[in-house]
């Protein structure tokens, strides 16, 4: 057990999704000091179900974060809400409102945002019957009339894997320009292209129906799905130097460990692919690898301590 400074925690986690609080469980069971920081704004709040999760299938997200966070209080970390300001080197933690914690290890577990396109209909939809994930929310509409909206550059393999779910998909290429590739592809899976540029979404009775196109067409549709642009909540890392992809998203190795020694990322915040369950396991890794990372230093600092010892040995 760590018998470091009572004001330094052995690891700060910034995030208390499945990611962070995974991390925090596996290091709290391992007796290391530890504060989750989270500000109470998940990314999946919008949605009702929580699919795909061995054990936890049809859970929802926030009943998830609930049993969570009551499992690692039990194992004595300290769960803070609040958000985080700044990481500054050494490390310290800096809370809105002046607080500040410090920490041997820090782990970024904020996740992303989705970025939707400007549609009428799309953001108040989202979560509902406005979806992205096929593997998250596909089961559960499947054989119904799907749309596509072609906003993102990955639109066309979007609607080219949703037509495992559904023998009615129409993709609306909407200001995007389709290759005769794509064409031919959406052809051979049976998908219809409805050309034109989309005005909105029709509601009706607080269930969607349909896309109007700009011309005035509506195309009926029960269920429509859109590729949003994936943001990382990664601006704690920006004065850090830690090594990003060409996506934009923190590098880490295989148990979420940055370039920069003592920092680390889990989740969807180095991951846009990951699922809850993903994350989560994500996390189990991060806090395998940091109690051995820390074991490392807490012998070296012993082994310092009994070879130089501040007061000599009595024979």
């Amino acid at each position: 057990m760590s018998d470091t400074s009572k004001d330094t925690y052995d690891v700060v986690v910034i995030g208390g999704g499945a990611a962070g609080l995974n991390t925090a469980l596996l290091l709290g069971r391992s007796r290391r000091k530890v504060a989750v920081v989270d500000g109470g704004k998940p990314r999946n709040a919008p949605a009702e179900q929580m699919m795909g999760y061995l054990s936890r299938d049809g859970m929802s997200p926030a009943a998830l974060l609930e049993v969570g966070r009551k499992e690692v209080a039990g194992y004595g970390v300290d769960l803070i809400d609040a958000q985080v300001e700044s990481v500054e080197k050494g490390f310290v933690v800096q809370l809105a409102g002046g607080a500040a914690l410090k920490a041997r290890h820090v782990v970024v577990a904020t996740g992303l945002r989705d970025e939707l396109p400007e549609i009428p209909g799309v953001r108040e939809r989202w979560g509902r019957d406005l979806l992205h994930c096929p593997y998250c929310h596909g089961y559960e509409v499947r054989d119904q009339p799907f749309g596509v909206l072609g906003t993102h550059p990955n639109a066309v393999n979007h609607a080219l894997l949703l037509r495992q779910w559904s023998d009615d998909v129409v993709f609306f290429p909407h200001t995007m320009q389709i290759t005769d590739e794509d064409r031919e592809k959406l052809a051979a899976r049976r998908i219809r292209i409805a050309e034109g540029e989309v005005k909105w979404l029709v509601v009706e009775d607080d269930r969607l129906r349909g896309v109007e196109l700009s011309e005035g067409r509506v195309v009926p549709r029960e269920a429509v799905f859109v590729f949003p642009r994936m943001v990382p909540n990664d601006a704690l890392l920006d004065g850090l130097g830690c090594d990003k992809d060409a996506m934009g998203f923190v590098v880490t190795d295989g148990a979420g460990r940055t370039s920069v020694p003592g920092i680390w990322a889990v989740g969807n915040v180095a991951d846009p692919r990951a699922q809850v369950v993903t994350a989560a396991g994500q996390g189990s890794a991060a806090g395998f690898a940091l109690n051995h990372d820390l074991l490392a230093d807490d012998i070296a600092r012993d082994l310092e301590d009994y070879r130089n010892p501040a007061e000599p040995l009595v024979r």
